[in-house]
């Protein structure tokens, strides 16, 4: 192997896993090619490629919306050039856990919105359940097409000092990045065309062609041609860059609220040719904006009527509504013991410990232990609203625990995990830096599939756990390896 300055100085972080180097200092194999690669590479070219890679992030528009930030709407979503490599063994295992997961929390939805054997069971409390803000009783007996719920779904893991995967939390609503995932993979085709053949790296680029299949396949009219569309926002939501990605990938219709009408409980596309039935809607739309007739009164951004549609089975709808009761975070707890109750299996993926501040014992447990803690919010995402004790002044820890205290059931505690590291190519040098993994599952008629690989979100900030591009994040290809 080619001795490299970079790897040479390379310092792995004191007890954390690291992607690249062993417990012995020595480079793990998967990594073996990467490094050969770049040892031939001078400063000056691994830096000219870094700029390369931010220009055509630029002039592509790669972006995201940072709402609380004061520099303007759109930034470029940061982009290390190092991939982060997994073996086709890890993702093996990676894979059948995601599947085993996915399938107990479908079922889950299912039986929530309908029976409620596993509450009646006293598996999941009723409490956790009705108090939850997504469990939606407007689904209460709803028929959704083949019993699928979550037909996308974005499973958050990561990996503790031991390189065990743990899930962080389930993404079964509007999961976002895929698009990054995407565009980080032809960036790298650009970057470095010839390594990954060399590396017999897996491809994700499949990945609209599987969600386009998926779609298809949900339409309630028999027609060879289904409308489908992907209701979006608009240009002011922080994944706009993604809903015109995907559309164009799949080649449907990209609309908003305004663009549709319900007549007859069915739902019509306005064209330039009169109106065109609707028969497949990928929203980007939050629940409780997506008809104001049943939800939120004051929106702008759905279908007045919608939901009569849904209900009537004249138009399928992805994600289906209400998924949000399955990964609201205080529900995450039980996820373990669905996949016990509704396949009898154990865990492949384990969740991460977690503590629900509305028990009073395990309150008082973290409140004892919340400089060892994150806390987080049940209901938010995007890394808002986190307390992580070991980094919070005595008087945030303070405030924080009062909102606790008027709340408790919108809180869990979890201990900090280490996350494993990944080596990133900063300011001219390797320096590792803490990772996660978002791979993306596409559920449909015919079972569960997943592109290999996912969305590799790095904390760009020495010492920072917060991987969230909304929180200074930014991200990096994800290369499964072939058998």
């Amino acid at each position: 192997m080619q001795e490299s300055g970079y790897f040479n100085k390379y310092n792995p972080i004191d007890g954390v896993w690291d992607e690249m180097f062993g417990a012995d200092s020595n480079i793990r194999e998967h990594y073996s090619k990467v490094i050969n690669y770049l040892s031939l590479e001078s400063p000056d070219e691994l830096n000219k490629k870094e700029e390369l890679a931010k220009r055509l992030f630029m002039s592509q528009g790669i972006t995201f919306t940072v709402y609380n930030s004061g520099e303007g709407i759109e930034k470029i979503f940061p982009f290390d050039i190092i991939p982060r490599i997994i073996t086709a063994a890890e993702w093996a295992f990676v894979e059948k856990g995601i599947k085993q997961r996915l399938t107990a929390l479908n079922l889950f939805l299912k039986d929530v919105y309908h029976n409620q054997f596993i509450i009646k069971d006293g598996i999941v409390p009723i409490d956790i359940i009705y108090s939850c803000p997504h469990f939606l009783r407007e689904m209460y007996q709803l028929q959704v097409p083949y019993d699928v719920y979550v037909h996308i779904a974005g499973i958050d893991l990561i990996r503790d000092f031991d390189g065990t995967f743990y899930v962080l939390e389930d993404n079964l609503r509007t999961p976002s990045g895929v698009s990054y995932m995407l565009e980080n993979r032809e960036i790298t085709k650009r970057l470095f065309p010839d390594l990954l053949p060399q590396c017999n790296v897996r491809s994700v680029t499949e990945y609209p062609a599987l969600l386009y299949k998926n779609l298809l396949a949900l339409s309630p009219r028999p027609v060879s041609n289904p409308t489908i569309v992907l209701l979006s926002p608009g240009i002011y939501n922080s994944a706009y860059f993604e809903h015109t990605t995907l559309a164009r990938l799949m080649g449907v219709e990209l609309v908003e609220g305004r663009d549709l009408v319900v007549d007859n409980h069915k739902v019509y596309m306005k064209t330039t040719n009169g109106l065109q039935q609707v028969d497949v809607i990928y929203r980007r739309v939050d629940d409780e904006y997506l008809d104001p007739l049943v939800f939120n009164p004051s929106s702008m951004l759905g279908v007045a009527g919608l939901m009569g549609a849904y209900r009537k089975g004249n138009v399928a709808i992805v994600n289906a509504i209400g998924n949000g009761v399955a990964d609201d975070k205080a529900v995450y707890v039980y996820v373990p013991a669905m996949i016990k109750y509704y396949l009898n299996e154990e865990p492949i993926l384990k969740n991460v410990p977690t503590y629900q501040l509305g028990n009073p014992d395990e309150k008082e447990y973290v409140f004892a232990n919340i400089n060892k803690m994150v806390v987080k919010k049940t209901n938010e995402s995007g890394g808002y609203g986190m307390l992580m004790g070991h980094a919070s002044s005595e008087a945030e820890i303070e405030e924080y625990k009062n909102q606790i205290l008027k709340a408790p059931r919108n809180f869990i505690a979890q201990p900090t995990i280490s996350l494993s590291a990944s080596p990133c190519y900063i300011q001219g040098e390797l320096a590792p830096r803490r990772i996660d993994l978002r791979p993306y599952a596409l559920c449909g008629p015919h079972g569960i599939e997943i592109v290999p690989g996912g969305l590799t979100r790095v904390a760009l900030k020495e010492g920072s756990l917060v991987v969230n591009s909304s929180q200074g994040g930014g991200s990096k290809d994800t290369w499964v390896l072939g058998d």
